[in-house]
């Protein structure tokens, strides 16, 4: 089992930005690949950002330029950095790991809320 603990989520206003984190704990040793997903309110839930423990990355073309994906999956790490926010980023994101480059894992994180508004 694998659990994942997001943070860093936060009101932000557009153009700014927000860094967010995810820590995995249990057995981390198994995972390859740690992502990022996003649930917009009425919407449904969408891949954001993947990252492999060779350190291959793959980005919703919508965030493409504006976000970067990071981390370590051997330390179960993984990490968000958003720019030049806008009012369509407003989601709860969520940290996901086991999965593909394109689609996710069992293991979700409860999710932390990004708000961009003015």
């Amino acid at each position: 089992q694998v659990q994942l603990v997001e943070s860093g989520g936060g009101s932000v206003q557009p153009g700014g930005s927000l860094t967010l984190s995810c820590t995995a704990s249990g057995s981390i040793s198994r995972i390859v690949v740690m992502a990022w997903f996003r649930q917009a309110p009425g919407k449904e839930r969408e891949l954001v950002a993947v990252n492999t423990k060779g350190g291959t990355t793959n980005y919703a073309d919508s965030v493409k330029g504006r976000f970067t994906v990071s981390g370590d999956t051997t330390k179960g790490t993984l990490y968000l950095d958003m720019k030049n926010l806008k009012t369509e980023d407003t989601a709860v994101y969520y940290c996901n790991a086991d999965g593909t480059l394109w689609t996710p894992g069992d293991y979700w994180g409860k999710g932390t809320l990004v708000t961009v508004n003015s």
